[in-house]
């Protein structure tokens, strides 16, 4: 009774949450998105968080940030010592195989993301924890990279097939000239969440990474993305839903 009871008010939670990010439709009797829009903002939130790990203790580069990445790559051929070229390299290598591999997946399944969503993010914490492994273990920082950046290819693959609007989990260059341009509506709560979710990945991610060690920060990307895999894998994410009782 308690676990249900329990389990029944995170629900409501999510559903709460979703509905302020997609109002229902058909007379607030379906949810377009079902819960997947609170589940998009907590990967926003991760990236952040990943982000820090990688800019700040390895190397100066970014594993899910790609804009940025490309212009740290070109920063760094242009002389800045304090860039790794190879570490820019090889993100985008990696995080493009991410992508890669989660577009082929996607042809076999009838649901294309919607099927994919939860296995494609667990296997995205199998690659965080093994990141989190080598960072205990004192493996190798290129390593750490190349995990990191193929789970957010992974991640941004997934999220590209799904095409939730305004919740890309990653980029806000976009976002934010929406949110200036478009008048003030239910994508602009969209947008203000998606920007503020991923400042405070990355502002978790830089207190952890930065006063004590990258494995924390790797821990808590970790535990949310077990936890999201796990709606997903229960068919509590993707899909439209009724919202009614």
């Amino acid at each position: 009774m308690g676990s249900d009871h329990t389990g029944n008010d995170r629900g409501g939670i999510l559903r709460a949450f979703a509905d302020r990010l997609f109002p229902p439709t058909g007379g607030g009797a379906v949810r377009p998105h079902g819960l997947l829009p609170p589940l998009l903002v907590v990967l926003t939130f991760v990236s952040g968080l990943v982000d820090a790990v990688s800019y700040l203790g390895l190397d100066h580069v970014f594993v899910a940030n790609m804009t940025g990445n490309v212009a740290l790559l070109g920063f760094a051929l242009a002389g800045d010592r304090e860039l790794s070229g190879a570490a820019s390299i090889l993100a985008l290598a990696a995080f493009v195989l991410g992508a890669w591999a989660a577009g082929r997946l996607r042809r076999s399944g009838a649901r294309g993301g919607k099927a994919l969503f939860g296995p494609l993010v667990a296997v995205q914490a199998v690659l965080v924890a093994g990141a989190l492994a080598v960072s205990v273990t004192g493996g190798g920082q290129l390593l750490l990279v190349a995990l990191l950046a193929l789970g957010m290819g992974l991640q941004n693959a997934v999220v590209h097939r799904l095409a939730v609007p305004d919740l890309t989990t990653t980029v806000v260059t976009r976002t934010l000239t929406g949110l200036a341009v478009d008048p003030w509506g239910p994508p602009s709560v969209r947008r203000v969440v998606s920007v503020v979710a991923l400042l405070c990945g990355a502002l978790c991610g830089g207190l952890l990474t930065l006063n004590h060690g990258s494995r924390w920060a790797l821990l808590a990307a970790l535990v949310l993305l077990a936890w999201v895999a796990a709606l997903g894998l229960r068919g509590a994410g993707p899909g439209p839903e009724s919202a009614g009782p």
